[in-house]
């Protein structure tokens, strides 16, 4: 009888079935001076899921603007038949006083990563879960990619803000974010201790 109660309450209360989000935020823009002629900005990238298609439910990795592009670059040899996402373009005048291309930055960089999501081919790339939710350089990335770091995929994403960030990987940097793909993007959030972050609405 108690069986029958609870069959007959089931259907009338049926289980929701949670509904699977992908959320993403470009934010908080910090200017990194490297040494008194080389600056450049980065941004943090907060992702929060429930998706099955990443190790983490929420992470906050910091990436500049060069990393992404190099992230574009990769994702496109993934998207022969498929209209690859763009970025917001390359601004020669690009200030870092500026807060209105700041903002315009930031969202353009955001709604890349959105349209991103939305291919689950390009979903399949596993650099692009190293880039999001790893600490790792973009040299790293490419030989933890590749099979050539003691760790996996999996291990440096789980382990993330560990041992794996090297010093190894730090390189010098241009004086604007937006550097191009032939300059050496081995600089992101493991370089933070080094180069002395200061919040953009304190820089000069």
């Amino acid at each position: 009888m108690q069986d029958n109660r609870l069959s007959q309450q089931r259907a009338v209360f049926p289980q929701r079935e949670e509904i699977e989000f992908v959320s993403v935020c470009v934010r908080d823009p910090r200017l990194h001076k490297v040494d008194p002629w080389h600056t450049h900005v980065d941004y943090e990238i907060c992702l929060q899921t429930n998706s099955m298609c990443f190790r983490k439910n929420t992470s906050y990795v910091r990436r500049r603007y060069s990393d992404f592009v190099w992230l574009r670059h990769c994702l496109k040899g993934n998207a022969l038949i498929i209209e690859l996402p763009k970025l917001p373009p390359w601004n020669p005048f690009f200030s870092l006083k500026n807060k209105e291309q700041v903002s315009k930055r930031m969202k353009g960089l955001q709604e890349f990563l959105e349209n991103v999501f939305q291919n689950p081919l390009l979903l399949s790339d596993s650099r692009l879960h190293l880039f999001l939710q790893s600490e790792l350089s973009i040299r790293r990335i490419e030989r933890c990619a590749l099979g050539k770091t003691r760790f996996t995929v999996a291990e440096a994403i789980q382990q993330s803000r560990s041992s794996y960030s090297s010093s190894e990987d730090k390189s010098s940097s241009d004086s604007d974010c937006e550097s191009s793909a032939s300059s050496d993007l081995g600089l992101s959030i493991d370089a933070m201790a080094r180069d002395s972050p200061v919040p953009f609405h304190h820089s000069n």
